[in-house]
């Protein structure tokens, strides 16, 4: 074995035990959709009155931990691959499907449905 194939080998190693250790966890990618939500919420529909947005925000941010918890995460099932994890989600009758890859979350569909959905609901 030369030198290089053997430094390939070491860095595809490395590179492999860095993706294990940044595999997101259930709790990461609950942080996820909370964050996902909340934009969602501030990109809504400007027509509403001021008030009205405001005291919807502020019940959806007091509320929104116990609303994931009770509710998102029994509906989540995660697919743990070691190096990377697919997430699944069945969010006001959307399948909301991400993956997560070192300590990141990339959607690959249904997210974007479900979060105007929710914010419609909520106006």
């Amino acid at each position: 074995m030369t030198l290089l194939r053997l430094m390939l080998l070491v860095i595809a190693l490395l590179g492999a035990i860095a993706l294990a250790f940044t595999n997101p966890t259930t709790d990461d990618y609950l942080r996820f959709l909370d964050r996902e939500l909340a934009q969602a919420l501030d990109k809504m529909d400007r027509q509403t009155p001021t008030r009205e947005q405001q005291f919807i925000r502020q019940v959806f941010r007091a509320q929104s931990k116990q609303l994931l918890e009770t509710v998102v995460r029994p509906q989540t099932t995660r697919g743990n691959w070691g190096l990377f994890s697919r997430f699944e989600t069945r969010i006001a009758e959307t399948e909301v499907v991400v993956l997560g890859l070192a300590g990141r979350f990339i959607p690959v569909h249904g997210l974007e449905e479900a979060t105007l959905k929710i914010g419609r609901l909520a106006f």
